[in-house]
């Protein structure tokens, strides 16, 4: 981005912030009709899409135009798991997290802890915990670990409550 399109994008960011959403969009179109190829504007209009217009096929066109952009940009493929996730896509979701685990500047610990909640979604609880746990040696952060483990504790809680019915 260039210099003026920095600035309108944080621009842009700051009026989301501050619940200014289209003001934001007009922004974020705005930088797009000067640089098509912004990844990070690409992947805030696809947030704008999802979050605001509830257009999941918008949304999803734009973060992955995104990674099309920027396959380094790690932020689109965060939010294109929490789409596939909510449109319980989990096949998709499981290639997804599998190129995931493939881009080095994304966070492995958030692709394992990603795997265990789409097999927590499946009621598939053992394999929830194995990822939680591959989540937990995938980290260096504390308070991720602490997370993970109190996810592994829920596990555990689903599995007695369905052992017990």
């Amino acid at each position: 981005m260039n210099t003026n399109s920095e600035e309108l994008y944080l621009e842009a960011e700051a009026d989301i912030k501050n619940n200014n959403y289209a003001e934001a969009f007009k922004k974020y179109e705005s930088i797009l009709y000067e640089e098509p190829d912004s990844a990070p504007c690409h992947n805030s209009m696809g947030w704008l899409y999802k979050t605001q217009f509830d257009d999941y096929a918008k949304a999803e066109n734009h973060f992955q135009t995104a990674v099309k952009c920027d396959p380094l940009y790690p932020h689109s493929y965060f939010h294109i798991a929490a789409l596939l996730m909510d449109m319980e896509r989990m096949e998709e979701l499981t290639r997804h997290l599998d190129r995931c685990l493939k881009v080095r500047t994304i966070d492995k610990s958030w692709v394992y802890g990603r795997y265990a909640m789409m097999e927590e979604q499946r009621m598939d609880y053992d394999k929830a915990i194995h990822h939680f746990e591959s989540a937990i040696l995938a980290s260096q952060n504390d308070d991720k670990i602490k997370d993970f483990k109190q996810d592994i504790e829920r596990c555990r809680m689903k599995m007695e409550i369905r052992k017990n019915r």
